[in-house]
């Protein structure tokens, strides 16, 4: 049998797709986000050709968390500088930056190589339900 390569498709034949991540748990959402990203949920998948989808996710600071995970959920961030580790929970996460907190999680689930920037550049947050992407028409992703 001979192994099938996919070939790079055209930037014309991505598809766009709008999530509304209102009321939904946090963890699922980013599973499923990173999924399409990644374009593992097609059959032609392969790691190493760049055909990945466009993701627009609508509400994205109106997510749930389980148990007690708003307060003690903590993230942290190293200045560079001797005791520069810096630590803020996901509550003051998402008053001061109300994306950064499924931008975050999406990212650790995507592979930790050259192509994660760009994975995670086709990544489009709103905190509002409107987008200004209409002219790609987009698909809505059931969860």
């Amino acid at each position: 049998m001979k192994t099938i390569i996919p070939k790079q498709i055209k930037w014309e034949d991505r598809k766009w797709y709008v999530i509304n991540a209102e009321g939904l748990t946090l963890w699922r959402i980013s599973t499923k986000i990173a999924t399409v990203l990644r374009w593992k949920n097609k059959l032609d998948f392969s790691p190493h050709v760049d055909n990945w989808d466009y993701v627009i996710v609508l509400n994205s600071d109106k997510f749930k968390v389980t148990w007690k995970k708003m307060d003690n959920k903590i993230y942290y961030k190293h200045t560079g500088y001797l005791w520069g580790l810096k630590e803020t929970s996901l509550k003051s996460l998402l008053i001061k930056k109300p994306t950064e907190a499924l931008k975050q999680s999406i990212n650790w689930m995507l592979p930790k190589n050259k192509l994660r920037s760009s994975m995670i550049s086709r990544l489009k947050l709103f905190v509002w339900k409107e987008h200004t992407f209409v002219a790609q028409k987009p698909e809505e992703l059931k969860l």
